[in-house]
């Protein structure tokens, strides 16, 4: 057994010591107010990005890409992981969370533009990624540069999951769907580690975000108007 884990479990331990009766009124039910779906990539620190150490507040969900959509044979439809909160917990915020330097969109961008060669499980997540992307790359300015191109990206994937809620019947008039980066590499105005808010229930304009919730108008900002 490699130390990694052993680190892990000595971790766990101190997490246990101060959680023994954090669970008293959610060892039986849960109600999150709260779903997201965050990329996977171990630089994205789902929880702590929120402040949160509160089991029960936020039904979270990873996977790379922050893809919401799912495949079946009767065609794409919202992922169980993220619809199973809306529909039997009572959720209703679900928040898309990209983030800077996203390798599955740097992934999908390089075999939009270049093709590529992935393991078929990668491929697959890929592919459920391409098609929501591929008019993002053809918009993509003449002179941008690479690291630019993916931001810019990392934006319009978010823009396209939070697009793919809004318009199934899956999901709700009535539950906020809210779409928004997790910066670590200095791209927006902002420290390290900040959330920056640029969807909110299919509006992109943040000028028209910033008037409708004048509260978190600091927080709100994109790297791409197009």
């Amino acid at each position: 057994m490699r130390q990694e884990f052993i680190d892990l479990l000595e971790g766990n331990r101190a997490h246990a010591e101060v959680s023994q009766s954090a669970f008293d009124d959610v060892q039986d039910a849960q109600r999150p107010a709260v779903v997201t779906v965050c990329c996977s990539d171990s630089r994205v620190l789902q929880d702590a990005m929120w402040g949160n150490d509160e089991p029960g507040r936020i039904f979270t969900c990873g996977n790379i890409g922050n893809r919401v959509v799912q495949r079946t044979e009767s065609g794409p439809v919202v992922s169980g992981d993220v619809l199973y909160p809306v529909e039997h917990t009572g959720t209703e915020t679900v928040v898309v969370v990209g983030h800077t330097g996203c390798g599955a969109v740097t992934a999908t961008y390089d075999e939009l533009t270049d093709g590529l060669s992935e393991p078929a499980g990668i491929a697959y997540c890929l592919d459920l990624l391409s098609p929501r992307l591929e008019s993002g790359v053809e918009r993509l300015p003449d002179d941008v540069d690479r690291a630019d191109a993916i931001n810019r990206l990392v934006e319009y994937n978010v823009d396209r999951q939070v697009e793919f809620l809004e318009e199934s019947d899956d999901v709700p008039g009535a539950v906020d769907v809210v779409g928004a980066v997790y910066d670590f590499q200095d791209v927006y105005d902002g420290r390290r580690g900040e959330v920056h808010v640029i969807n909110v229930n299919g509006e992109t304009d943040t000028d028209a975000l910033r008037e409708a919730h004048p509260g978190i108008a600091s927080r709100i900002d994109r790297r791409w108007e197009y």
